[in-house]
């Protein structure tokens, strides 16, 4: 049922102020339940497993997530994945009046565990679900990155909103927020969009729809792609789980200071996906130049991240890492849909996130123990050592392949 009769270009632009105003939401309540979780327990590996529980799901459920996405349609799991958000992030809010201690931890892991999975799912339907808002497949790739732009704004601005409500009201408010920040995109797929459903193509039922035989039949390319950015992620996308931890010992313990890191990271992200979005296509062509080349500025910054020489110096490095690692996961996602076929579109986005989010959740595990063992800087060194030569290698061996885009919506 659609309200109001918007034009194509409205709904594209609505249904980016939606997610955006989620994307903050959702920021605003992670800067809180991390801040909550450091505050209470200062443990690094507690840190790291909210981030793993918000991640690693994506190793399990990005694919069967990517299978229903192209069996039933897009926008059916999309509603029902933004419902089960919705929920998920409440139950974190009802965590701080009814809970304290560990009780409270262990509740407030699950709600990101929740989270987690229903997150892989509302990632694949969105993706494919962007391929039927756009008017054709030329708009495709543009409109993927502006997406990933304005999720970049709201990762710019929650953090301060979260921060700012902690230190004013307490984390229940920022989590609380989060949650009713789904409430927009739910209303606005139910009664505000109108895409163009006839142009979706699903995929039948047995071996042709499964996870693998999209691995196998999306060539060489996209499975160098993806084999990519999950090593670069395994070694170096921790930063996200452990921001409370960097905040600490760059900034101070306040929870102000913990939304000014995460807003300079943000920032950084913004600035990362435009670049991308102004050089989409030529980007999208060479994949592993592009990859490569996000991936040793997230690499070079965490070298500088290891030399610690001051506030200012440390939060440029932290502007480089967003503006790095946006780039890095916005081209993964971008390319894979671009040089997909439409009918596996839902099963490529569930690749894509088991690279980046798979990767990530034990790369925030392992670089956790590292600084419970040695020190935050010497695993900035090593992750940032370790990621300049994988760029270099891969940049040298597969530089020069060429992805040609397929022409269908």
């Amino acid at each position: 049922m659609t309200l109001l009769q918007l034009r194509p270009e409205q709904q594209r632009r609505l249904f980016l102020v939606a997610s955006g105003v989620s994307t903050a939401g959702s920021f605003a309540g992670i800067t809180a339940k991390g801040w909550i979780l450091m505050d209470g327990s200062s443990q690094p590996i507690v840190l790291a497993l909210n981030f793993a529980a918000l991640s690693l799901p994506t190793l399990l459920i990005s694919g069967p997530a990517g299978v229903r996405t192209d069996r039933v349609g897009c926008e059916r799991v999309l509603v029902q994945s933004q419902w089960a958000l919705l929920a998920a992030a409440g139950l974190g809010a009802l965590a701080i009046p009814l809970l304290d201690g560990l009780a409270q931890v262990l509740l407030l892991l699950g709600s990101t565990l929740l989270v987690g999975i229903a997150g892989a799912y509302e990632l694949t339907a969105r993706n494919k679900y962007c391929s039927i808002l756009v008017d054709g497949p030329e708009q495709l790739g543009s409109y993927l990155t502006s997406f990933s732009v304005v999720f970049n704004v709201g990762k710019l601005v929650g953090p301060p909103i979260g921060g700012w409500l902690l230190a004013m009201t307490g984390p229940a408010w920022a989590l609380g927020i989060d949650a009713a920040s789904y409430l927009l995109p739910i209303a606005s797929v139910l009664f505000l969009l109108n895409p163009d459903s006839s142009r979706e193509q699903r995929s039948a039922p047995g071996q042709t729809a499964s996870l693998v035989s999209a691995w196998r039949g999306c060539g060489s390319t996209l499975q160098g792609v993806l084999s990519f950015t999950a090593v670069l992620c395994l070694v170096g996308f921790f930063h996200p789980g452990l921001a409370p931890l960097i905040a600490d010992r760059v900034l101070g313990s306040d929870p102000r200071d913990l939304g000014l890191f995460t807003s300079v990271l943000a920032a950084g992200s913004i600035t990362g996906g435009i670049v991308l979005q102004k050089n989409s296509s030529r980007f999208s062509r060479r994949p592993f130049l592009t990859l490569g080349g996000f991936g040793l500025i997230t690499a070079i910054a965490q070298l500088g991240m290891a030399m610690t020489p001051g506030v200012g110096f440390s939060l440029s490095m932290a502007f480089l890492i967003g503006a790095g690692t946006a780039g890095l996961l916005s081209s993964c996602n971008l390319i894979t849909q671009i040089g997909s076929e439409q009918v596996m579109r839902g099963r490529m986005a569930g690749l894509s996130q088991i690279a980046f989010l798979g990767g990530g959740g034990i790369s925030g595990l392992v670089v956790a123990l590292l600084v419970m063992v040695k020190d935050l800087s010497t695993a900035f060194a090593l992750s940032g050592g370790l990621s300049v030569a994988i760029a270099l290698i891969w940049m040298r061996r597969r530089g020069n392949r060429v992805l040609e885009p397929i022409r269908s919506a």
